[in-house]
């Protein structure tokens, strides 16, 4: 046994042992499903265990590699993904009361992509309803394992728990307004959301078509890196796709960050966050220059004054998203969705035309401000994981956050940039933090080599929660 846990190892750690034949994928798959049936239970991270089609896999796999045919290091590593993702046979309920008797026909192009990478799915992971903010009452929530009592992270929070919690070595996770770097944030886990459009959305279930993204939740930017690869992409039944390559991901990713241009700026970074938080993000900043980096003050946006426009977004498109059972099945949403999407019901087409316009207005300013620079370095959350009640996160809706705690999430769901989320330290609760590289359109590898960078200097992605 490594001096790792095993259940904690990386993806690439484990993939060295697998295709060494150290362990077979038979093995590590019945492991996890042991551990699953053990701990779920209290963290209540999966919706539905996969167990008979994942042994399956797992067999496949450990045949093909013995015969040599090795398809790569996803190959016979146990995944889960988010339960907005088609599995044919599968429900795929998303959260939903309204969609808990969906069973899809066919995979969508993320599942599809993670079996021909040879990848073993133990399941599907809990989220908010509609992967919003708050859960249906007929749903479990998932437990942040750092601390029950504190936010798991809104809608990905299954993927963040199950991959924190070591109950999968990464997991799919969707981000609309926040939600791969929400619960990457507070469960500690590296969180990539890709630029919009390089991971298809076909078979995935939709909250507001034009903010969605999916994208992956691991244990290391090496990880993230090799899952983001595996499910990237032109997707001829998504012509929202990009034609673009796909590169290398891990190419280069040790390659360090000397040279490289990282922006920051203060103000935008400490006004309004919590002190533990922003004292940890500086010092992340400072390892990078260390490393040779070249830290360059840039000017940012008053990014607050444009985040109302993102709730008048993502209702609005969340009604034509649920049109087939709202306000039909009105009664089958919890109160927190069906809040929601009263809301957006009522946005005129006057309302979100305007609200668009503040989106193209702030993605154009960003643009400028990005202009000199190969990433930007902030925070990812305000504050760190909140306090929470199972009558909290059941709703119904309220305003208590307002928008601000969205700064640094809702404006590249705007734009479509590509954000990597990494652990950057502990507070003084033994809480996790997290600093937030943003990139470019289409930059996700120059990320992963940032974050690569930042995780040899540190040790904070080696720590693991009280499990």
């Amino acid at each position: 046994m490594p001096d790792e846990p095993l259940h904690f190892l990386t993806i690439t750690q484990l993939a060295e042992d697998l295709k060494s034949k150290k362990i077979s994928p038979v093995e590590i798959t019945e492991y996890m499903l042991r551990r699953i049936d053990d701990l779920d239970g209290q963290y209540k991270s999966y919706a539905t265990l996969m167990a008979d089609s994942a042994r399956a896999q797992a067999k496949v796999a450990e045949s093909e590699i013995a015969s040599g045919n090795y398809r790569g290091p996803l190959h016979g590593v146990p995944i889960a993904v988010k339960d907005l993702c088609f599995t044919k046979g599968v429900r795929t309920m998303g959260g939903s009361k309204a969609s808990a008797n969906h069973v899809p026909d066919f995979d969508g192009t993320v599942v599809t992509k993670l079996n021909e990478a040879g990848a073993v799915i133990l399941g599907k992971l809990n989220l908010t309803e509609g992967a919003m903010g708050g859960y249906n009452p007929e749903f479990q929530i998932p437990i942040n394992p750092w601390n029950a009592d504190r936010w798991a992270g809104s809608s990905s929070s299954g993927s963040g728990v199950s991959t924190a919690a070591g109950l999968a070595f990464g997991t799919l996770g969707s981000d609309t307004g926040g939600s791969i770097r929400f619960p990457a944030s507070s469960c500690g886990t590296v969180g990539l959301k890709p630029t919009w459009g390089r991971v298809s959305r076909y078979g995935v279930l939709a909250l507001a078509e034009s903010l969605d993204h999916i994208g992956p939740l691991t244990r290391s930017s090496a990880d993230a890196a090799i899952m983001l690869q595996a499910i990237s992409g032109l997707d001829p039944n998504d012509p929202t796709t990009l034609p673009a390559p796909v590169p290398d991901m891990l190419g280069g990713i040790g390659s360090g960050v000397r040279g490289l241009r990282i922006g920051w700026s203060e103000k935008y970074s400490t006004d309004g966050v919590d002190t533990e938080v922003a004292a940890a993000v500086q010092e992340g900043v400072k390892v990078l220059e260390s490393l040779g980096a070249v830290i360059v003050e840039v000017d940012m946006p008053d990014v607050d004054s444009y985040l109302s426009a993102w709730p008048i977004l993502c209702t609005s498109e969340a009604v034509e998203a649920h049109e087939a059972t709202y306000p039909s099945h009105k009664d089958d949403y919890g109160p927190f969705f069906r809040g929601w999407l009263d809301m957006g019901a009522g946005v005129t087409g006057a309302g979100y035309a305007k609200a668009n316009n503040r989106r193209d207005e702030l993605t154009g300013l960003l643009r400028l401000a990005f202009a000199d620079i190969d990433a930007l370095a902030c925070p990812t959350m305000v504050n760190p994981p909140h306090p929470v009640t199972a009558e909290s996160n059941y709703g119904p809706m309220d305003n208590r956050r307002g928008t601000s705690f969205q700064r640094y999430t809702v404006p590249y769901d705007f734009n479509g940039a590509p954000t990597l989320s990494v652990p950057c330290g502990l507070n003084s609760e033994g809480l996790p933090l997290s600093l937030q590289f943003i990139g470019k359109d289409l930059s996700e590898t120059l990320l992963c080599r940032i974050g690569y960078a930042y995780e040899q200097a540190t040790d904070w992605h080696n720590l693991h929660p009280p499990v």
